[in-house]
């Protein structure tokens, strides 16, 4: 993996995700594959190319410029493809797909977007004082998101050296799922606001729910409330009949009873990523419609 990440999506003027004005960084990778992810553009490390059904005129642009021959134009009967079924879909080999973005340069449409940007710490520094004045205005600042930020905690070290350096305000969203010592050693001295995601409290269901287990999570998380320094905010998506049941989270309230944390807060549910894995042509995770209760009895 390179020492310089991919940047997904940088949000300017933001009011949400910690105080004041703020510009919000999305990266990519996550150790995690929540099934309700609504970013699942933020998984993989890699770039990738998102296709968009509802813009594309099907003028084969995409198929002539790519320099892998990944992209090809189905005129038969139904044919299953990552883009959909049917005739004139674009199948799309993704095995041979390098991420070039030659077919993204050559849609007039905007019905192909690359995902994932390098920005070197100077330049991503760059970019995030630009807005200074609205954070000191605002008592507003900087918030690292994704993916799991943690996953890059020496990028993210030499950038927010820098900010705090400007005396910038800066917050940090988590799966927990982190290397604290990493993070303890190098970045942990300039973060302020900590943003915990708790999904799941049976460790079983969310192994399910999420491929890894929740021991680390909490550990980490327990780690933070007693060497605590920075404000300190658990969150659980409230998606229906999986983190939004009465065992989940009656779990999570007696779990957090016995840590020192400065808010709890429950966030509605986000379907977007549903249409976001067929733009990336992946399944739609079907998981969070089994009867778990079943799987684990």
């Amino acid at each position: 993996m390179s020492s310089i990440p991919l940047i997904f999506d940088l949000v300017r003027g933001s009011f949400v995700d910690g105080p004041g004005i703020r510009t919000t960084v999305f990266f990519k990778g996550c150790p995690l594959r929540c099934v309700w992810c609504h970013n699942p553009e933020s998984q993989i490390h890699r770039t990738e190319i998102a296709w968009y059904a509802d813009k594309c005129v099907k003028c084969n642009t995409c198929i002539r410029s790519c320099p892998e021959n990944a992209i090809s134009y189905n005129s038969e009967s139904l044919h299953p493809s990552l883009f959909g079924e049917g005739p004139g879909v674009r199948l799309f080999n993704r095995e041979k797909c390098t991420g070039c973005g030659k077919c993204v340069e050559a849609c007039s449409f905007n019905a192909l977007k690359q995902i994932g940007t390098v920005y070197s710490p100077e330049k991503l520094i760059e970019i995030l004082l630009r807005d200074k004045a609205f954070y000191e205005s605002s008592g507003g600042g900087i918030t690292f998101s994704g993916g799991e930020p943690l996953v890059h905690i020496p990028y993210l070290e030499k950038v927010c050296r820098e900010l705090k350096k400007q005396s910038i305000n800066i917050a940090v969203q988590t799966s927990g799922f982190f290397n604290y010592k990493l993070f303890e050693q190098l970045l942990k001295p300039y973060i302020d606001i900590i943003y915990f995601d708790l999904k799941v409290m049976n460790r079983k269901k969310h192994y399910f729910y999420t491929g890894q287990y929740n021991d680390l999570i909490l550990e980490n998380l327990y780690k933070l409330q007693s060497e605590k320094r920075q404000t300190l905010i658990v969150r659980t998506p409230m998606v229906p009949e999986i983190t939004a049941t009465e065992e989940n989270t009656e779990a999570i309230k007696l779990y957090l009873k016995r840590l020192h944390i400065d808010g709890y807060e429950m966030l509605a549910y986000n379907p977007s990523g549903i249409n976001k894995c067929l733009a990336l042509g992946r399944d739609i995770p079907e998981r969070h419609k089994l009867n778990v209760e079943t799987i684990f009895s």
